[in-house]
């Protein structure tokens, strides 16, 4: 990453035990390069074992992420990310609305079946991924189900989490595959009042753009 992106991302992380004085010693690895090792592990899908011989040892990158997301820093981090980002692009700080899909993707072989379904529509044996980002695309919330989970159903805890991290969240953005009993169950039970907007088709048969849902890619 470049001098600036550090910048940003360098005081976002939790200091070092050894620097508080608790204990320990200093990494024997740059943290920086810790980063760079995640942020390609995650871009091009690699297996951890894969890990190109530059960076540091997989084992290392691995525990030290796992520590992070343990003590809630990477999510600190993404927020603080998307904050800036938002600033950049002229809003406000906090979302105040966002757009939810879903997207079924094939499980390997290893992944229980306690945790995997069929996803009839789509073909898909494996789990769903369901997101809701902001206008600008930046994610807000994940949620994984098995793929067999209905959209409608898995839109539910989604917004109820969008609900506990966003309370400024006031619309949510939503295909046809979300019609029907979440729209007022999301305008009746989530508090303070969360309206979905479906976003309905213009020409059938025909690839069209349709307006605010372009914004999420998975």
């Amino acid at each position: 990453m470049s001098d600036a992106e550090w910048a940003v991302i360098e005081p976002a992380l939790p200091v070092p035990a050894w620097r508080q004085g608790r204990g320990g010693r200093p990494a024997e690895w740059c943290r920086r390069d810790v980063v760079d090792a995640i942020r390609y592990l995650v871009k091009e899908g690699i297996q951890w074992r894969a890990m190109p011989c530059d960076f540091p040892p997989f084992q290392t990158v691995y525990d030290v992420l796992d520590g992070w997301q343990e003590s809630g820093a990477t999510e600190a981090l993404h927020g603080e990310l998307r904050t800036r980002c938002r600033i950049a692009a002229g809003r406000s700080p906090e979302p105040t609305a966002a757009v939810i899909d879903s997207q079924s993707v094939r499980a390997a072989e290893t992944v229980g079946k306690a945790s995997r379904g069929f996803d009839a529509g789509k073909k898909v044996n494996g789990r769903k991924r369901h997101i809701a980002v902001d206008a600008l695309g930046l994610l807000l919330t994940v949620l994984v189900t098995a793929a067999g989970v209905q959209d409608r159903d898995g839109a539910r805890p989604l917004l109820w989490n969008l609900r506990r991290a966003f309370r400024t969240v006031k619309l949510a953005w939503a295909d046809s595959g979300y019609a029907g009993k979440l729209v007022t169950w999301a305008k009746t039970k989530l508090r303070p009042r969360l309206a979905v907007q479906i976003v309905k088709r213009t020409e059938l048969h025909k690839f069209v753009v349709l307006p605010r849902r372009w914004v999420i890619v998975m």
